[in-house]
C-alpha cells in the first residue's frame, strides 16, 4: 500500500474488498430508508440497523468508536450529525439522517442518506436534493490528477449557489483500514489546492447543508451536533475510490 502526503493509495485487492463492503452497505441503508415510518423512534431505528448488520455477517463501524453509544447515527431535522439514537418520535413532515459504517475483512465503509418521513414541504424537498446533487458534484471532481479542493469548491459553489450553507466545523475523510484517514475532505475552499489526486485514493465525501447559518453546536449529549438557529440540516454521504476511469461509487445504491 503507498502513500502519497499522508493519503494511502489502495492497491487493487484492496479495492476489491472496499467494494465488497460498499455493497453491503448499500444494501443495509437502503433496507433501513425503507423501513423509516411516522412513529418510529430512532432508537428502533438503531435496533434495526444492528440488525441488517449482524445478518450481513459485518461489524458495525461507530458503536463503540470514541464511545459512540449506537451503531448508527440518527440526526432529526435540525440535528446536523453523530445524532445518538434514542427516544425522539419522528413524524410526518420530518427528515431523518442516517450515517452508517461497516467493517468488512478489516476494511471500513461510510454512507449517509437523508431520508423523508411521510410527506415534506417543497422547500425541505430542495434541502435534500441540493445537497445530494452537491455531493454527487464533488464526487465528479475526485479525478486523477484534479486537486482536493476541487471537490470543496464543486460542493460549496452548487450549495450557496441554492441559497443554503455547508457546514464547515465537520468534514469528509480519507477511509479503509481505518475509519478516518488523511486527508480531511472540507465541503468548503477555493478550487486548486491541496494534493494532487491519484488513483487508488479512497475518500468518503459528505456534505452537510444547513437552511441557514453554517453555524453548528453540540448539545449536552457530548455528541449530537445541530444547527446554531434550530434551522434544517441535511447530510448525504459515499465512499469513493479514485480510478484512471474516474471516480466509482462503492456504496451506490
Amino acid at each position: 500500500m503507498g502513500s502519497h502526503q499522508g493519503i494511502k493509495i489502495k492497491s487493487t485487492k484492496e479495492v476489491d474488498i472496499l467494494r465488497k463492503a460498499g455493497r453491503i452497505l448499500s444494501s443495509i441503508i437502503l433496507q433501513l430508508q425503507s423501513s423509516l415510518k411516522s412513529g418510529m423512534s430512532t432508537k428502533d431505528m438503531d435496533i434495526l440497523a444492528e440488525d441488517l448488520i449482524r445478518k450481513n455477517h459485518v461489524t458495525a463501524a461507530f458503536k463503540g468508536y470514541r464511545g459512540f453509544p449506537g451503531v448508527a447515527c440518527i440526526s432529526v431535522n435540525e440535528a446536523v450529525v453523530h445524532g445518538i439514537p434514542g427516544k425522539r418520535i419522528v413524524k410526518d413532515g420530518d427528515i431523518v439522517s442516517l450515517d452508517i459504517g461497516i467493517i468488512h475483512e478489516g476494511y471500513y465503509s461510510d454512507t449517509a442518506v437523508t431520508v423523508p418521513i411521510g410527506k415534506i414541504t417543497a422547500d425541505t424537498k430542495r434541502l435534500l436534493d441540493v445537497t445530494q446533487s452537491s455531493l454527487m458534484l464533488g464526487i465528479e471532481q475526485a479525478r486523477v490528477g484534479n486537486r482536493l479542493s476541487d471537490i470543496s469548491y464543486a460542493v460549496q459553489s452548487f450549495v450557496e449557489m441554492h441559497g443554503f450553507s455547508v457546514v464547515r466545523d465537520f468534514v469528509g475523510h480519507g477511509i479503509g483500514r481505518s475509519l478516518h484517514e488523511e486527508p480531511e475532505i472540507p465541503n468548503y475552499g477555493k478550487p486548486g489546492h491541496g494534493p494532487v489526486l491519484q488513483a487508488g485514493m479512497v475518500f468518503a465525501i459528505e456534505p452537510m447543508v444547513n437552511v441557514g447559518t453554517h453555524r453548528t453546536r453540540i448539545l449536552n449529549d457530548g455528541w449530537t451536533v445541530v444547527t446554531e438557529d434550530g434551522k434544517l440540516s441535511a447530510h448525504f454521504e459515499h465512499s469513493i475510490v479514485i480510478t484512471e476511469k474516474g471516480p466509482e461509487i462503492l456504496t451506490a445504491l
